[in-house]
This record gives structure tokens, C-alpha cells and sequence, in this order.
């Protein structure tokens, strides 16, 4: 079994990113990311911190910001982001503060400063078939289809799971490139069969281990977007073990579809800062 080394694939991106950073620091600005942290959740916090470093290593400069109170707080702070000229991109970590919605927040990011595909428009745009920022994880998944070189053009592609971060935004991309995909969720009559007729499982569902051999179809490409903690450490959904002796491809939890997710944010930013 083929392992799609995402470490590798965000690295040769982060070469662009170095350059495109650079060019536009000599003409006189850096581009600028600001994640904005609603609270004290540590798996946020810790995400923060990779984006910071991440960015520290490729020339974009990444602001930490946290509102000083609840939910006017916040968009209030998001507000400001959106009409500050120096910030390129914004991005909002979760969870977000009781009683408002992802909806309700991505309304307050431009699109044009929108890199991670927060603000409805954005997954309208993406459906439209317009120019825009997509979710960055659902992005990282196509992305390491095509520098792994798997063909999606004609294949059938099953997705397990139906969120507006990965799975449906990833549907609409897969589309893009000419896939035949199939949208699985909890409610979906024997999911394995219908898995199991993929030629590509993208899994997205945050359940450890639900993907296992009865799912894959000897030389399958298994994506595995989803993640856990457990008592054994970080793991997806996907049970590798099980699945070992007949996929052809897997991304590995860790270092698969993360480190390529936390890239293109920043790539994003650059082609925010870019268009700008």
C-alpha cells in the first residue's frame, strides 16, 4: 500500500508560497493572515500554533487575535479584520461561542479575505463554479490527489459524510475534475457496498476506525480526512490495519491531509493578497 506523504506534498507548496511571499514583500507588503481564536479550546489553540509556525517558515505573516468578550465581541473583531487593508485573509477557529452559528460569522468575511471558505458565498461560489476560496481541507484532499498523480476524471468517488467543510465542499471539487461521486452519510443503506463499488473513499466523519477492509476495493485510494484523540494517539477514521492488504493508496493520520490543509490557507493568503 501506496502512503500519500503529506509532509512532503505541503513542503513543495511552501516553496511557491516562499516565493510568491517574497515578491510581494519587495513590492512592499506582506501578506497577512489573522485567525481569530473565540476561546480557550486547546485543540484551537494548538491548530493556531501550527499556522503560526507554518507561516513563520514561508514569509506570511500570521496575527493571533481574540476577542475581549462573547458573540457581539467577535464579529465586531471580524469586522474590523475585514476592513483592515494590511489583512489579507481571516480565518475563524471553532468552537464557536454558544448561540452563534459558522453561518452567522462567515457572513462577516469578504470573500475576497475568505481563505478558508467560511462565508456562505463562498461554497455558492465553488458551486458556481466561480473564483474563490474553497474549505482548505476540502481543498488539500484534491491537492493530493493530483500531486499523487490519481487519475479523478471519469472515476467514482465515495464520500463519507455530508458536512459544509469537507464533505460537501470536496464533493463540489471532485465534480470539478470530472469524478462521479457519491454523498454518504449516517442515514446511507449499506455503506459499505456502496463504498466498496469506489475507486476513491474520501472519509470525513471524525468516527474512529469506521472505514475498514469490507469498505475498500483492492487498489482503492483511500483519503482519510477524519481525526480523533484516543488513549493510542491521534488516528482517523479509517482502520489501517484492516485495510493495509488491499488499498492502493492511503493518506496517513497524522502528516496526510493536515499539513497540505495548513499550506493552502497560507497559499490562499498569498493569492488573497495577490488579487488585493
Amino acid at each position: 500500500m501506496r502512503l500519500l506523504d503529506g509532509r512532503s506534498m505541503a513542503a513543495e507548496i511552501g516553496r511557491y508560497v516562499i516565493d510568491e511571499a517574497e515578491r510581494l514583500m519587495v513590492a512592499g507588503h506582506t501578506p497577512t493572515l489573522a485567525v481569530v481564536l473565540p476561546g480557550t479550546d486547546p485543540a484551537a489553540r494548538s491548530y493556531t500554533h501550527i499556522i503560526e509556525r507554518t507561516a513563520g517558515k514561508v514569509g506570511v505573516r500570521c496575527e493571533a487575535r481574540q476577542p475581549a468578550g462573547g458573540p457581539a465581541a467577535l464579529l465586531d473583531l471580524v469586522d474590523a479584520l475585514a476592513a483592515d487593508p494590511l489583512v489579507d485573509g481571516i480565518i475563524v477557529q471553532t468552537p464557536l461561542p454558544a448561540g452563534l452559528s459558522s453561518r452567522e460569522v462567515g457572513e462577516h468575511i469578504p470573500v475576497e479575505k475568505d481563505v478558508d471558505g467560511m462565508n456562505p458565498a463562498s461554497l455558492g461560489r465553488l458551486a458556481l463554479g466561480l473564483p474563490g476560496f474553497a474549505p482548505a481541507t476540502a481543498a488539500a484532499v484534491v491537492e493530493i490527489l493530483t500531486r499523487a498523480a490519481i487519475p479523478m476524471a471519469g472515476v467514482r468517488v465515495c464520500v463519507i459524510g455530508r458536512g459544509p467543510v469537507v464533505g460537501k465542499p470536496v464533493s463540489l471539487l471532485l465534480l470539478a475534475e470530472d469524478a462521479t461521486v457519491t454523498i454518504c452519510h449516517s442515514r446511507t443503506a449499506d455503506l459499505v457496498t456502496v463504498a466498496h463499488e469506489a475507486d476513491i473513499i474520501v472519509a470525513a466523519t471524525g468516527r474512529p476506525g469506521l472505514v475498514g477492509a469490507g469498505f475498500v476495493r483492492p487498489g482503492a485510494t483511500v483519503v482519510d480526512v477524519g481525526t480523533a484523540v484516543t488513549a493510542a494517539g491521534q488516528v482517523g477514521d479509517v482502520d489501517v490495519a484492516a485495510i493495509a492488504p488491499v488499498a492502493g493508496a492511503l493518506t496517513p493520520v497524522p502528516g496526510g491531509v493536515g499539513p497540505v490543509t495548513t499550506m493552502l490557507l497560507l497559499r490562499n493568503t498569498v493569492r488573497a493578497a495577490e488579487r488585493r
